[in-house]
């Protein structure tokens, strides 16, 4: 079967609201073709223009999470101008996930390369299985992972992120954890179970929190301390407005748990 005969980018949803948006490439590795990257986009943006979700997890199709950029499709249009569509493309697709008003996990069950090591540095969190293994190895092929090396430096160790963009190495999970690219390497087996854990704990929390948090915690991370601290002083008064928080407020002092809404 053809990618245009088949669903690039699978969804479901759960009552939770937890979307679970899977990569369905597995025989080509989940490479980002642009079909791939066009299909994850408009996931995206159903996601965004849904009240109803809470939670995102980008999960694959097959033994690898993803290989990063269809090579075979960038090399038979070798332009100047197809190629800085292709990588805007992409990177507009990679800013949605941070753009998003819900956390994002990213499931990573095999390997991710190069833009697919970049999109789980792109997620707001991530689990992987311990045979999962992670590179930016474009400079093996006289390419420098320049985009991926956007979302490694603001994840990972600086030093650590640069190591990787300059040898082309491939780095374990457990190595990933210490790094700060992952948050949690389990066996295989208990993928599910852990990314579950996460997800159970996320979904519970108030929706319109999250939503402020997650703005604000990009947004800091991109000014200096002081404008910093005044944009989340605004941020915390808003949320301090909202029902929720003042539910949790008086529940904390009622000695109670609070009655918040699904």
């Amino acid at each position: 079967m053809s990618d245009q005969e088949k669903e690039l980018v699978l969804r479901s949803t759960d009552e939770r609201g937890v979307v679970t948006l899977t990569l369905n490439r597995p025989d080509a590795f989940n490479a980002l073709s642009e079909a791939m990257i066009a299909a994850l986009q408009g996931a995206l943006q159903r996601v965004a223009d849904d009240p109803a979700a809470r939670v995102v997890v980008i999960a694959a199709a097959g033994r690898a999470f993803c290989a990063g950029h269809d090579l075979k499709e960038m090399r038979a249009d070798p332009s100047l101008a197809y190629y800085e569509r292709l990588f805007s493309q992409c990177g507009h697709m990679m800013m949605s996930l941070q753009k998003l008003p819900v956390p994002v996990i990213a499931r990573v069950q095999g390997i991710a390369t190069a833009a697919g090591c970049q999109l789980v540095a792109m997620c707001d969190l991530a689990v992987a299985a311990r045979e999962a293994r992670f590179a930016v190895s474009g400079v093996n092929l006289g390419l420098f992972c320049s985009t991926p090396g956007v979302a490694l430096s603001r994840n990972m160790h600086r030093k650590a992120a640069f190591e990787m963009l300059v040898t082309g190495g491939f780095i374990s999970a457990d190595e990933a954890r210490e790094k700060g690219l992952v948050n949690r390497v389990v066996d295989a087996a208990d993928l599910d179970a852990e990314v579950e854990k996460l997800v159970a704990v996320i979904a519970a929390k108030p929706q319109v929190a999250l939503a402020l948090g997650k703005a604000l915690f990009y947004r800091q991370l991109e000014g200096g301390i002081e404008a910093a601290y005044a944009d989340a002083s605004r941020t915390m008064a808003c949320n301090m407005m909202d029902a929720s928080a003042l539910e949790g407020v008086q529940a904390f002092i009622d000695k109670r748990a609070p009655g918040w809404k699904a």
